[in-house]
């Protein structure tokens, strides 16, 4: 098992990764999650998939087995800025903008995490492993990117997972159903040591 992160600067040194990872996307959040997304040759992207986000893929062998975005919070491109604050100010019709307790940070030390999935077909025994992998390269990714904090909407029975592997995870809002799942932003300290 392997884990990387992919930059509009490496993609030319991991062939398919991304294109695959964004396969992956689609199965998890197009076919299976039925979320209406953007989709194009059987990859699933939207309007944060730019040169400043990196992604974060755990794989083996060719197949995507996990992954998540990063992106700065400080980045704008054209009338989008960061998923959270995009709903928060509801320029996304499918995120309710009451989804954090504050007003959305913009910040160079934090950045956002977003699509955060872990393939249905990854067996039970290898969950827990491809998980803390995942966990582990996006905070070494957003250290060293300069992130002291990284907020994310992720299912609402996550935050136990971040304490489990030593992540400081505090709620930055209310848990709310998002087609049929429950969801919370959560800010997520980067200060503390993983197990």
């Amino acid at each position: 098992m392997e884990v990387t992160t992919l930059s509009f600067t490496n993609l030319h040194d991991h062939g398919p990764l991304f294109t695959d990872l964004l396969r992956a996307r689609h199965r998890t959040f197009i076919e299976q999650a039925h979320w209406d997304l953007p989709q194009a040759d059987g990859m699933e992207f939207d309007q944060y998939d730019t040169p400043a986000s990196r992604w974060v893929a755990v794989h083996d062998h060719g197949r995507i087995m996990a992954g998540v975005r990063l992106t700065p919070t400080t980045h704008r491109c054209g009338i989008y800025s960061y998923m959270i604050r995009d709903a928060q100010l509801g320029l996304l019709d499918t995120i309710p903008s009451d989804l954090l307790f504050e007003e959305a940070p913009i910040a160079e030390h934090i950045w956002e995490s977003s699509r955060v999935f872990v393939c249905d077909d990854v067996p039970a025994n290898m969950r827990m492993r491809v998980q803390m992998q995942l966990i582990g390269q996006m905070v070494t990714t957003a250290r060293e990117l300069g992130a002291t904090s990284v907020l994310g909407l992720i299912p609402a029975n996550s935050p136990r997972l971040a304490r489990r592997v030593g992540l400081d995870c505090v709620a930055a809002g209310p848990v709310m159903d998002f087609g049929g799942s429950e969801s919370v932003c959560v800010n997520i300290s980067m200060a503390t040591k993983m197990h």
